[in-house]
């Protein structure tokens, strides 16, 4: 998630721990929880409109106040975020490479079985630009 701020990163966690939205008052009070220095309750709503604008949260109208909760799941969150940064790239496939040696044997491992799953149990699937992996 690095594309959030810090507050923005912990409100989107408050939100995506709740059962059910919440009110800024709610989000304010989880955040200053364990909090060496309270924020303050604008502070808490300006994020959260900020958050609404750029469509990462959704507002529902309850009284004179709002009652806020992510847009997408955390997992795809991320997921958008990690696509984003492949998006970056004019080459993917260094990008794909380096990714694939960095991540660690579980992951890669589950990756494995998704990809798997995704093209039916082929082990490979050619696609537009697709090169084949250096032998060796």
């Amino acid at each position: 998630m690095n594309n959030l701020g810090s507050l923005e990163r912990a409100i989107m966690e408050v939100l995506w721990d709740s059962p059910h939205p919440l009110l800024v008052r709610e989000v304010l009070a989880a955040l200053n929880a364990d909090a060496e220095k309270p924020l303050a309750y604008t502070t808490v709503q300006t994020v959260a409109e900020r958050l609404a604008r750029k469509g990462l949260v959704r507002r529902k109208a309850e009284r004179k106040a709002f009652r806020y909760s992510a847009s997408r799941s955390r997992d795809e969150h991320v997921t958008a975020v990690m696509l984003e940064a492949l998006a970056e790239s004019h080459d993917r496939a260094p990008v794909l490479s380096c990714f694939a040696r960095s991540v660690d044997l579980d992951d890669a491992l589950r990756l494995l079985e998704e990809l798997a799953r995704r093209t039916g149990g082929h082990s490979h699937v050619a696609g537009p630009g697709w090169v084949p992996p250096p032998s060796g």
